[in-house]
């Protein structure tokens, strides 16, 4: 079965508990420990390579602090295809790919620490800058 690609609800669900660890600032191995598990094990959890039951499901939604639904929130349909509706979910989208990487979140933390609106202002023109040069490249 090498090579096989994973359930893309089984992805979501894994990239949903990646989210809301690194949003805790929690490492793989801690939540590992949490759960009497490697960090491998949660690594393998959260590229959706390996399937989550739903009783550990559960043990990790307590340990997240969040409740079981909160992972299967823009869940793709069982045909692959993303949710269908409004157009907020296709934004909604875009924000937790954005959060859901390492920069994104970083870059996130340090800005909301930014007091003053003009300094803010500066970085948004600073990054939409730096952006329209990398698309010209």
């Amino acid at each position: 079965m090498a090579g096989k690609k994973p359930n893309p609800v089984d992805a979501h669900v894994g990239s949903r508990v990646r989210l809301r660890r690194m949003l805790l600032g929690m490492s793989q191995e801690r939540l590992g420990e949490s759960m009497g598990l490697t960090f491998q094990q949660v690594q393998k959890y959260e590229k959706g390579v390996n399937r989550i039951g739903a009783s550990r499901l559960f043990q990790i939604s307590k340990i997240l602090d969040v409740p079981v639904q909160f992972f299967f929130e823009e869940a793709p349909q069982f045909d692959g295809s993303a949710p269908t509706g409004m157009a907020e979910a296709e934004s909604e989208t875009f924000i937790l790919e954005f959060l859901n990487s390492r920069e994104g979140l970083e870059l996130n933390r340090a800005f909301v620490k930014i007091a003053d609106p003009k300094v803010r202002k500066s970085v948004v023109d600073l990054v939409r800058s730096l952006s329209n040069q990398e698309s010209k490249s």
